[in-house]
């Protein structure tokens, strides 16, 4: 399950990034809540726009960004990235310890940590392959997603004991320091025993060859809709949980950080899963939105706190275990001179259908309740399990026969799809 922390560059990235991402969940949770309690008064949308202004640069700067991921030196990239946004961070706390930060400062360090992260995301998916190769990428795609969501499982509980008693504004100061580890972890590697692939060549019509790549990939498109569709409408736990806690069960920021560090529970199981696993299946993909469009529907009908919590679980380990396998499938089957870019890709629709899901999914927590907003992230779990089928029915044969009174599923791949995969997959574990 941890056979990548065998590498000694691994284990440096591995401790810094645990140490970052405890920071970034902190931050996040002291920004929901002092924007929806103390900005707001208990405003849905305005969490929405924040999550907008953080994530639409993803989308908006998408061709830089890939082009940035495929022709820099990753491990500079990610020093300027991460150290931008320690700074952003420790102007944000200065802002509220003196107690001047707004509604529209909020708004402005968003956009500005949504730019640099836009250029950090498909850097620090890439960076991976520079650690750790061969049949142990997977392992180590999986041991990432378990690290974030370890660090969610601390952070938001941290955060909300330190918003309760000294304030939002030292949570934002602490997220500042913690990019000192990864920046640490990054000058530390050595640098000799790092697996450097091939450099793209910057070519007229670069930064378009990965859009033609996707296209011509008919398994990493469906990821992608899938992606696209569950992170537009279902990943905007923010909402969900903020308003869930203050606006249903009447919790204060205490209770709200520990639901996220109860989500947080079954996200770490899920990755963990998926780190046993040699490499990624893709029927996982479809099992894991099903399960999360029935997490999210079972949430928000659950009557009191703590039955909403444990429905959470299900939604952790669901959501984790489709986030996981599809990144492992795209990272693991690219090739690998174009992997920035499609990584980039890959994260702009993940994180780029923000800006139009969170501020519909706030609308509908402001006009119709909470519960109605977990709603639309259950429709969001089942659309994308039904995509699934369509590809599985066009592209590998998916069929329902009955003998006798019991149905019976048989799936064959299409000869030339099925080949078409395996030269892909033979082309990236050579060239890795």
């Amino acid at each position: 399950m941890f056979r990548s922390l065998a590498g000694v560059n691994y284990r440096i990235w591995a401790a810094g990034a645990l140490v970052s991402n405890v920071g970034t969940w902190m931050q996040r949770t002291a920004q929901d809540w002092i924007v929806l309690t103390q900005l707001t008064h208990n405003n849905a949308a305005a969490v929405g726009f924040v999550m907008a202004l953080q994530f639409g640069p993803q989308l908006l700067l998408l061709p830089v960004t890939g082009w940035a991921a495929d022709h820099l030196d990753r491990r500079k990239l990610l020093m300027a990235t991460q150290g931008a946004m320690g700074v952003l961070g420790l102007g944000l706390g200065l802002l509220t310890v003196t107690g001047v930060v707004e509604l529209w400062h909020v708004y402005v360090f968003a956009l500005l940590l949504g730019v640099v992260a836009a250029f950090d995301a498909p850097a620090r998916q890439t960076f991976v392959s520079e650690l750790v190769t061969g049949p142990n990428l997977s392992n180590a795609v999986a041991l990432n997603s378990a690290s974030f969501n370890a660090a969610r499982l601390l952070g938001p509980a941290v955060a909300g004991l330190l918003t309760a008693a000294v304030g939002a504004g030292w949570v934002f100061l602490i997220n500042a320091a913690t990019f000192g580890a990864v920046l640490i972890s990054l000058m530390t590697l050595r640098r000799e025993q790092l697996y450097r692939t091939e450099r793209a060549k910057r070519t007229r019509g670069g930064l378009v060859e990965g859009f033609r790549y996707v296209r011509r990939r008919p398994d990493i498109m469906v990821i992608l809709i899938m992606v696209f569709l569950i992170g537009t409408f279902g990943l905007n736990f923010p909402i969900f949980i903020s308003t869930m806690s203050v606006t249903v069960f009447h919790q204060g920021a205490g209770e709200y950080g520990l639901l996220s560090s109860v989500m947080a529970i079954g996200s770490v199981v899920g990755a963990l899963l998926s780190a046993r696993r040699e490499r990624p299946r893709v029927a996982l993909l479809f099992v894991g939105a099903a399960l999360f469009g029935a997490g999210c529907t079972i949430a928000a009908v659950m009557p009191t706190y703590w039955l909403f919590a444990i429905a959470l679980i299900l939604v952790g380990v669901s959501s984790q275990t489709l986030m996981t396998t599809a990144n492992g499938t795209v990272q693991m089957t690219t090739d690998p001179v174009l992997r920035g870019r499609v990584m980039a890709i890959y994260m702009a629709i993940f994180m780029g259908g923000t800006p139009v899901g969170a501020p519909i999914v706030g609308w509908v927590a402001d006009t119709f309740g909470p519960r109605w907003a977990m709603g639309v992230g259950g429709a969001s779990g089942f659309a994308a399990a039904l995509v699934g089928v369509f590809y599985l029915v066009k592209y590998r044969g998916l069929r329902v026969r009955f003998s006798g009174m019991r149905p019976r599923v048989t799936v064959n791949a299409r000869e030339e799809v099925r080949e078409e995969l395996a030269d892909t997959e033979a082309t990236a574990t050579r060239t890795s």
